[in-house]
């Protein structure tokens, strides 16, 4: 029996990213998911879109199969293999020297069976054009040729595929720039007539230019096309918190605390930027799980504020803003206020304003009565969320070892 050998490469690179030795009969699985034997995380691979199994022979040997699970498309040599959902499952034997790609992402998998994977690239296959027929209802991309199925129109460079959402300042569309997916924000032509909302959309590309963090959106691009500004930034495959809790309900206080403790240290980073910044907009809806490995992402960049900048515009979602921000005077802390009332709506599934009253000193958060909430986590919720802000911790460093304190115990 042989073991097969297999190595993924960057299109129009020289060496291999990484290599992989299996030994029969295991299957391998091929996709995004990180439970998966190889890992692909790019955004059109699927979560498990293609496995290769051994067959072995009465007489002994045996030969290598792959199978295509994804409605985007699995290559062998530029040839497609069949859609399971599309057509039912084809297999398609493995020969040394094979070149597998998935969907439209510029990676593939070379195959070989001798001792030394070789360290020179396939050739490059050149793309055949399609019709793009017989492709499931779902399909954002052609199982035949990998390239978008739809496009409902362009925008610069930029295909766009689908609309993702429509609201007051514009309209988000996920759009196809050739090698990657992505995000496209539209600005709203009537809002463009808004010098205020025009200084919101172009501040947000502004700022996100300048940030570089594992947990916030990357920035691509900003440009003004038939009069209308855009922001082209990457594509975050998951759920808002806020969307999250109504479909699934009220997390764990674990689940609770180490996604806060991911939060305070993108708001860290941000602070911690010369002039430091403030976001003005933390809420649920603006904090996004990736579905990938759970991992937080900070979204919605467009209320940032510089401090030491003039203005007073009072923004931010009034059940997690901060007393000093409703008065339009934001400072980092009021992005750590809204750490508490984001707690409180993670581990009871209600809106925090529930568990507000009235109190000589001004509105506070009685949490006595929610048995999920221990002593000490009513201690740092109560502390990060006081009228002052001298009275909160001072810093995200601050909060973080409070929260990871009530982890341990």
């Amino acid at each position: 029996m042989k073991n097969i050998h297999l190595s993924l490469w960057e299109e129009h690179q020289s060496h291999s990213l990484q290599q992989w030795q299996f030994s029969p009969p295991a299957p391998i699985q091929i996709g995004r998911s990180p439970e998966r034997q190889i890992v692909i995380d790019r955004p059109s691979i699927s979560r498990l879109h293609a496995t290769i199994t051994f067959t072995s022979l009465r007489h002994g040997g045996g030969y290598w199969e792959l199978s295509n699970l994804s409605v985007n498309g699995t290559f062998v040599n530029g040839v497609p293999i069949g859609s399971k959902a599309a057509r039912g499952e084809q297999r398609v034997l493995l020969t040394d020297g094979d070149r597998i790609q998935f969907a439209q992402a510029q990676i593939y998998l070379s195959v070989s069976f001798l001792e030394v994977v070789p360290i020179v690239p396939p050739v490059s296959i050149s793309p055949v054009l399609c019709q793009h027929l017989d492709n499931p209802p779902d399909a954002l991309f052609c199982t035949h040729c990998g390239q978008p199925v739809s496009v409902t129109h362009q925008i610069h460079q930029y295909q766009v595929l689908k609309t993702l959402g429509q609201g007051g300042m514009g309209t988000t569309y996920l759009a196809w720039d050739g090698t990657k997916m992505l995000v496209l924000k539209e600005m709203n032509a009537d809002m463009a007539l808004i010098p205020k909302a025009q200084e919101l959309f172009e501040r947000e590309a502004k700022i996100l230019q300048g940030l570089h963090h594992s947990g916030i959106p990357q920035y691509y691009d900003f440009f003004v096309a038939s009069g209308r500004k855009y922001l082209a930034m990457e594509l975050i495959h998951g759920q808002d918190l806020d969307v999250y809790v109504m479909e699934r309900g009220k997390v764990s206080l674990s689940q609770a605390i180490d996604w806060m403790v991911q939060l305070c240290e993108i708001l860290g980073y941000i602070h911690q930027q010369q002039p430091p910044l403030i976001h003005r907009d933390v809420k649920p809806a603006n904090i996004l799980v990736r579905t990938i490995d759970r991992r937080i992402f900070l979204l919605d960049f467009g209320a940032v504020k510089e401090i030491g900048t003039l203005g007073s515009t009072k923004i931010g979602a009034p059940d997690y803003m901060a007393p000093e921000q409703n008065n339009g005077q934001p400072c980092t802390q009021s992005d750590l206020y809204a750490i508490g009332p984001t707690l409180i709506f993670l581990i009871t599934g209600r809106n925090p304003a529930d568990f507000i009253e009235l109190t000589p000193d001004g509105y506070r958060f009685n949490l006595s009565s929610i048995p999920m909430i221990s002593p000490q986590l009513q201690a740092v919720i109560t502390k990060v969320t006081q009228r002052r802000p001298s009275d909160r911790y001072q810093t995200a460093a601050d909060l973080i070892a409070a929260l990871q304190s009530i982890g341990e115990k």
